[in-house]
């Protein structure tokens, strides 16, 4: 059965690359995060509508679900261990949770640029649609990124392993406000050194 045949768009935002989005998500819908191109970060936060202190946490989401992976049917628990949303599908199988959004100090220390484009200002920018811009940005879940752990337990970064097309997709346990960025690194693998469109899709229960 297709994810269609019950639930039906309701939104769809195409993410520029260099650029973030956000959007509200009601309890009982759903997020589509696609990979347009192949091989593109997301980077994404989630907040409660209710109470914006309380948002996505990857550290507490490490602890309560006791690995440093991701599957269907995961959690993403908050910064006071309660759900707000679901992974319920995911075509690609592999992101990340451990690294923080590129900021303007990662190209200035990293790279020795003053004025690229990072992954902390466009989610800074995106969440201001939403008046949380004068909140700080949360760790980010990185959706499609490819770390692996090499014999010393380092990481390595390669490049995503996402094909075009391919998604994740979450159901909201709560009414969350989430921004996403298409992650701004071209100086590394991390995007296969090109940055690229997302698009989001957010589906709700169709009406029979």
């Amino acid at each position: 059965m297709s994810i269609h045949d019950t639930y039906r768009i309701k939104e769809e935002i195409l993410i520029p690359a260099y650029e973030g989005r956000s959007t509200l998500i009601k309890a009982g819908e759903e997020l589509i995060i696609i990979d347009v191109d192949g091989k593109q970060v997301g980077d994404f936060v989630c907040f409660s509508l209710q109470d914006p202190d309380e948002y996505v946490s990857p550290v507490h989401m490490r602890a309560s679900l006791g690995s440093i992976s991701l599957k269907a049917g995961d959690l993403l628990y908050s910064n006071r261990r309660r759900p707000l949303m679901q992974l319920v599908q995911d075509t690609v199988g592999k992101h990340d949770f451990f690294f923080p959004a590129c900021d303007y100090y990662r190209y200035k220390v990293d790279f020795g640029l003053e004025d690229h484009p990072n992954c902390h200002d466009n989610l800074n920018k995106a969440l201001a649609y939403y008046s949380l811009g004068h909140l700080p940005v949360p760790d980010p879940i990185n959706w499609f990124m490819n770390n692996i752990l090499d014999e010393n337990g380092d990481y390595v970064i390669s490049e995503p392993l996402s094909k075009p097309g391919d998604f994740v997709r979450l159901k909201a346990l709560d009414d969350v406000i989430v921004a996403c960025s298409t992650c701004s690194q071209d100086l590394a693998p991390v995007n296969g050194f090109k940055v690229t469109e997302l698009k989001l899709q957010i589906l709700n229960k169709a009406r029979i």
